[in-house]
């Protein structure tokens, strides 16, 4: 089921992205020093299968370190559900505003200028939303334009693009934010699951901010789409169990998600008269190796095209939905020039997939 399909170059100024800044918080663990702290702390709770997985899934070169909102990862032990809402909140604020004031000093914008705020998450609940206390915290007008989005998952960075890019298209001359915040720590859960194995060695956390304007400079947002396919809803979900959120992923990812992928791309591209090999970078949301692997043969990408995504996950692990902005800047900062094509794509529960073509 597609939705959302806009095209927004022939209708005056398109928006464009006009800065991107990520924000990550200062505790790092290498993947050796993870698997140590998890063998020391639940060996008991595990078999002794789960032990040997564990650890060759912790050896696995594509991820090499993580950072996570905490200071010691001894507060993951026992840790209640009302502690991991509050650290979720701290830290959520407080690595939001970090890329909200970079993107907006790389703009050369100050607070005063924004008229908007979109703020997505998956891994942790407040009421009222993150958006509140980052209008207090920056001193952001009481009268702007703000939503809190939840539920996308790994892929909730374009559709919050989406939403900034009509708010930007509907009233000339406003700034809107785009922040995409995952404190995937505050989900941790361990047993002899194998999503959760997994998921213990791959997501991370950090944020991501990116002002969204009409003014001539930064990346043209030409068209979007997304493809939803809700039968396959259980390949990638979370799941309450006893009042707490464990990550769901299924073997069968890699492909479910590399043909979804593929579907909104190809419907993105089609009226603009361009093909795959037409777009120079891609910044796909970096879920894993597999699934790299996946998109990468089912779209026919070179090695060069997904190598930046590849560097991501190895120095940052999956960060859930801001991890497609840190694969964006990346090639912003390295390779994109005047002119060029760009895909933006990412992917996750629903089971969905969307994307952005932009240019530069």
């Amino acid at each position: 089921m597609y939705s959302g399909l806009s095209d927004t170059e022939s209708k005056g100024n398109a928006p464009r992205i006009a800065s991107i800044a990520t924000a990550l918080p200062p505790f790092t663990m290498e993947q050796d020093g993870a698997e140590a702290f998890l063998k020391k702390h639940y060996s008991t709770k595990l078999s002794q299968r789960s032990l040997k997985l564990l650890h060759t899934i912790f050896r696995h070169p594509s991820v090499m370190q993580r950072h996570f909102a905490f200071e010691n990862p001894e507060c993951l032990i026992d840790e209640t559900q009302e502690s991991r809402i509050k650290r979720f909140t701290h830290w959520g604020i407080e690595l939001s505003a970090q890329a909200i004031m970079d993107a907006l000093v790389r703009a050369g914008l100050t607070v005063n200028d924004v008229s908007g705020l979109v703020v997505n998450t998956c891994t942790g609940y407040i009421c009222p939303g993150i958006s509140t206390y980052l209008i207090e915290r920056l001193g952001l007008s009481r009268r702007i334009k703000s939503f809190d989005l939840v539920g996308s998952g790994c892929g909730g960075a374009i559709p919050n693009l989406q939403l900034c890019e009509n708010m930007v298209r509907k009233e000339s001359g406003s700034v809107v934010l785009s922040v995409s915040l995952e404190i995937c720590s505050s989900t941790f859960q361990i047993s002899d699951d194998l999503s959760l194995l997994l998921s213990n060695a791959l997501f991370a956390d950090g944020a991501a901010a990116a002002v969204i304007w009409d003014r001539p400079q930064g990346l043209s947002l030409v068209s979007s789409g997304s493809y939803y396919a809700p039968e396959h809803r259980d390949a990638i979900r979370y799941i309450y169990k006893n009042g707490q959120l464990h990550n769901h992923l299924s073997l069968s990812l890699p492909e479910l998600v590399s043909k979804a992928v593929k579907d909104v791309v190809t419907e993105i591209l089609k009226p603009q008269g361009l093909r795959v090999e037409d777009v120079k970078h891609w910044a796909l949301h970096t879920g894993g190796e597999k699934i790299i692997d996946a998109v990468k043969d089912e779209l026919g990408l070179s090695e060069k095209q997904v190598l930046g995504g590849r560097h991501i996950l190895a120095e940052y692990g999956n960060m859930s939905s801001p991890t497609v902005w840190f694969v964006l800047r990346q090639l912003l900062e390295k390779n994109i020039r005047p002119g060029d094509w760009c895909m933006m794509a990412a992917f996750g529960a629903g089971l969905s997939a969307h994307a952005f073509l932009l240019k530069a």
